[in-house]
């Protein structure tokens, strides 16, 4: 029984909090789920049991889901622990679990100037690949162009393009996000971590 009270209120703080992240009024809220505002005032404060034909309303008004109002809000899965994967040059730690909302994987990597950047190292694969540089400087290798990318900057860049991600005089570190296709060919083509 508490542990429905608890999730009961977590769902009324999501409700209250997406609906002051949009900056919106109760008469807001209410207007666009087709509620009275006392009545959705009443759920907020949990004078008013919450019913499903109203949750279904609501979360399509916050342009969110069903599914995401009510998941639980234990804290088992908000501390990844990632292991890190070696390869020469190049250490690589992922920071998502597999198969991640919106099919991204998200890794930092150490990379060090002795990593092999020649041709048959550059990768090709469908879709787009985004970088930021954490620390020292990535030297991007895209076909023939050589671009370096500095600590606080960005790179984003079409996957069909030859490439790779070197260091540039000392290490770098970076935080990628890769999609489907980057995952599969940068991190699991050899059985570990390998370059993106």
């Amino acid at each position: 029984m508490e542990q429905e009270f608890d999730l009961d209120g977590v769902v009324r703080q999501r409700i209250r909090g997406l609906r002051l992240a949009r900056g919106w009024s109760l008469d807001a809220l209410a207007a666009r789920c087709h509620l009275s505002p006392s009545n959705l005032s009443r759920i907020e404060t949990g004078h008013r049991r919450i019913a499903l034909d109203q949750l279904v309303p609501i979360a399509r008004a916050l342009d969110t889901t069903l599914d995401q109002l009510v998941e639980s809000a234990d804290d088992e899965d908000v501390v990844i622990r990632p292991h890190p994967c070696h390869t020469p040059g190049m250490t690589s730690w992922l920071l998502s679990r597999e198969r991640s909302l919106n099919g991204v994987t998200v890794a930092k990597m150490r990379i060090t100037p002795d990593r092999p950047m020649d041709a048959e190292h550059l990768k090709v694969h469908p879709g787009r690949e985004w970088f930021t540089v954490l620390s020292g400087t990535a030297l991007l290798r895209l076909g023939e162009r050589t671009i370096l990318v500095q600590a606080g900057d960005a790179a984003e860049f079409s996957t069909m393009t030859p490439h790779a991600i070197g260091a540039h005089e000392g290490s770098v570190e970076i935080l990628t996000i890769l999609d489907h296709n980057g995952e599969r060919t940068h991190l699991h083509a050899t059985g570990d971590a390998s370059h993106p």
